[in-house]
């Protein structure tokens, strides 16, 4: 008889999503493209962080994610920016339609301040849509932890 033990990883999700804010949204264009849009229009600092990106097994192949981060100077909130695409997979399948995550994490973003980069970003050629994903809409937190 073989045993299988699967990992419950939903403490971990848990304590990864406390403090965090997260959107969604539609921009069908190169993902370098819209990090210097952001940074250059709206004074962000998103780089590449290779050491984040996120590699997922599926159909006996590795898909990889990227992640662009952004620190906000004086503060231990910080911008994560997913690439929800590679090659046809999606890190968030139930959210197809999304081509970029932000994530917002290490310290609680105020209503005002998500309001702004919600209504900031959607004024970007290329944007089409920012909304706000709450925690229970997403079923596959887990392939966001890095």
């Amino acid at each position: 008889m073989i045993l299988k033990y699967r990992l419950d990883s939903s403490s971990v999700t848990d304590v990864f999503f406390e403090e965090t804010s997260l959107l969604g949204i539609i921009a069908p264009i190169k993902n370098y493209q819209f990090c210097w849009l952001l940074n250059n229009l709206l004074d962000f600092n998103f780089k590449l962080n290779p050491e984040l990106m996120i590699t997922l097994k599926r159909k006996n192949r590795d898909y990889f994610f990227n992640i662009y981060q952004s620190p906000e100077p004086n503060s231990r909130l910080v911008h994560y920016l997913y690439h929800n695409q590679f090659d046809g997979e999606y890190l968030l399948p139930e959210f197809k339609h999304m081509d970029f995550l932000w994530l917002m994490k290490g310290d609680l973003v105020d209503e005002e301040r998500c309001s702004w980069i919600q209504n900031a970003a959607k004024k970007i050629t290329g944007v089409q849509l920012v909304t706000e994903i709450s925690n229970d809409q997403i079923r596959n937190k887990e392939n966001m932890l890095f």
